[in-house]
């Protein structure tokens, strides 16, 4: 008989032991001890505070059992994620709840009431004394604190003569004289006349000025500001006699004529590149290191611009007054220099035949220079200084527009030399301009952070795009599709623009990442269309995948490693028919191949 014990099955026989009984289960808890006295409670995160009354019964409610670890209700994200230490977030309500938006790019300013009249007041007191009323700290004065007790704390308002002390000062000027005589006693003094005697009060212009007055300086005619100098000459001087100066060229390179009698114009057939295809037809690539250094310059490059379809050739233009042409193969060398501009260049722009080239400098002149033989043909100008120009490309380079610092838009004609057009709709500074629809149309943008698109020849625009929310745009890239324009905000970001049939901004499409602070940086696309490119402010070319907005690569540029200069880089350009070749120029003068 197979024995049931072996089996593990209980048996009545009165021989088996009995089983002890279980000792009292114990309960251990792993949450701590919290306790409950008036004071700051942590409870997971979220501080409970227990001063008051209401504190005790919000205390309760979140633990039905002091010694349990459970919740009885549930625990916000926020309150969860909270940290236990650290500063106050200032952008927080009043009510603790929600945050505020940042409503300028740097955070959130705080708005205050107060009217214009007084804002004016105050900036005045502030320019002129060194001290002004804080509204935050309920108008008590900041600043200059030796100026506030020599003034008693009085602004700028408070400081004027009244009407009886100007009298007297008045009494005090000498006679404006007989305008009939010019020289000798009793000359036409008129507004120059001076202030006779030293016991004038000068104190009050004297706080004004922010500087000591002398007894025969000229007084203004109610006693208050001190006159200004007048800025030199050199500074606001126009005339047309800038006309006479003369243009000059000089070819710097190795050979000027080849075997055959042809010149660099002529595009070179002994490269490994076929510089003759069609641009965009094989796949571009973010470059990786420099290969060439083109050095020329003393001052900051304004612009970098190659030869259309072959690229064989880049021009460039700087501060320095000076315009250069370089080979962009063979030697890399600098070819031919163009002087004629007296001050810095702002922008240039190739023919679409690439046998001429325009040029616009802050002496308020266009010239229009022959590519070959270095001649100005033609110069132009409206007495306003140009900031952009573009050839028309479409009627075989014959007219051209120009963008200038008056808010107009002017177009002329290369062969008569004549304004045969002008549009004036924009309220600041022209900043660039791009033709689009197959030429038939072009977008400008300006100063005034608007956008508006014109046909051609017609003044008047028909798009006009300006949103509380938008940056000044201060260059621009046409894509190679000619679907799209993308523009170089002012708030670190480069923004697109449909350039169809409807001018509106591509919301989906922006790139970051780079830094503009206050500099005109270039924007360039590459032939393919697949990444686009821009400067930097702290020294590097940035790379972006077109489609995805992804930064590609990141370039350290503006600045060679043997102890240069440095600085922004403000210029870009894709070469047309090679994969991968960018140049870049900036502030230190040197214009850089990358491969």
């Amino acid at each position: 008989m197979t024995s049931l014990l072996g089996a593990g099955y209980a048996s009545s026989d009165d021989e088996i032991p009995q089983s002890k009984p279980a000792p009292p289960s114990r309960t251990v808890s792993a949450a701590p001890d919290v306790s409950l006295e008036v004071g700051s409670l942590l409870l997971r995160g979220k501080e409970i505070k227990t001063n008051t009354q209401q504190g005790n019964r919000e205390l309760q409610t979140a633990l039905a059992n002091p010694t349990s670890n459970a919740l009885t209700y549930n625990v916000t994200y926020d309150n969860l994620a909270r940290p236990n230490q650290g500063p106050s977030n200032p952008f927080k309500a009043s009510n603790g709840n929600a945050l505020k938006r940042k409503n300028v790019p740097t955070g959130h300013a705080e708005e205050t009431s107060m009217s214009d009249t007084t804002f004016n007041a105050q900036h005045r007191t502030y320019q002129s004394l060194g001290y002004t009323q804080d509204p935050t700290q309920n108008g008590a004065l900041v600043g200059n604190q030796s100026a506030m007790q020599r003034y008693g704390g009085k602004d700028v308002v408070q400081l004027r003569h009244s009407k009886a002390e100007s009298g007297v000062i008045r009494s005090k000027r000498q006679k404006k004289g007989d305008s009939s005589i010019v020289d000798g006693d009793g000359a036409y003094l008129g507004p120059w006349a001076k202030y006779q005697g030293d016991d004038v009060a000068y104190e009050e212009a004297e706080a004004m000025a922010g500087q000591e007055l002398a007894s025969d300086e000229e007084w203004v005619e109610e006693g208050v500001v001190a006159p200004l100098l007048a800025p030199s000459k050199l500074a606001t001087d126009y005339n047309k006699s800038d006309a006479s100066i003369t243009e000059t060229t000089e070819f710097t390179g190795s050979q000027e004529f080849d075997y055959q009698g042809r010149t660099y114009v002529h595009v070179p057939q002994d490269l490994d590149v076929d510089l003759g295809k069609e641009q965009g037809s094989q796949q571009c690539f973010v470059p990786k290191k420099m290969v060439h250094q083109y050095k020329f310059h003393t001052k900051p490059i304004t612009s970098l611009k190659f030869i259309p379809q072959s690229s064989h050739l880049l021009l460039s233009s700087s501060a320095d007054t000076k315009l250069a042409l370089w080979d962009a193969h063979h030697n890399r060398e600098l070819l031919r220099t163009f002087s004629g501009h007296t001050k810095s260049i702002t922008d240039t722009d190739w023919s679409p035949s690439g046998t001429q080239f325009l040029s616009a400098s802050y002496d308020r002149y266009m010239k229009l220079w022959d590519t070959e033989t270095g001649k100005c043909i033609s110069r132009f100008t409206t007495g306003k200084t140009p900031h952009t120009l573009r050839f028309q490309p479409s009627n075989g380079g014959v007219e051209f527009i120009a963008g200038m610092n008056d808010k107009k838009i002017v177009q002329y004609d290369t062969r008569s030399g004549e304004l045969v057009q002008e549009y004036d709709h924009h309220l600041g500074p022209i900043n660039t301009l791009t033709f689009v629809d197959e030429n038939r149309r072009f977008m400008s943008t300006s100063d005034d952070k608007s956008l508006r698109a014109w046909e051609y020849g017609i003044p008047v625009p028909i798009k006009f795009i300006a949103d509380p929310s938008m940056f000044a745009l201060t260059k621009a890239a046409p894509h190679p599709s000619g679907k799209y324009v993308a523009y170089q905000s002012a708030d670190n970001q480069i923004v697109v623009y449909a350039a169809g049939e409807k001018f509106r901004q591509n919301r989906k499409k922006g790139f970051r990442g780079m830094n503009t602070s206050g500099y005109a940086i270039d924007v360039s696309i590459s032939p393919d269309g697949g990444i686009i490119a821009s400067g930097d402010s702290g020294g590097y070319v940035c790379f972006w995948d077109w489609k995805t907005g992804k930064m590609w690569h990141k370039i350290q540029a503006g600045g060679g490693k043997e102890g240069g200069v440095g600085g922004a880089v403000t210029n870009v350009a894709w070469h047309g028919q090679e994969t991968s070749k960018v140049v870049t120029g900036g502030l230190d003068g040197i214009i850089r191949l990358w491969d």
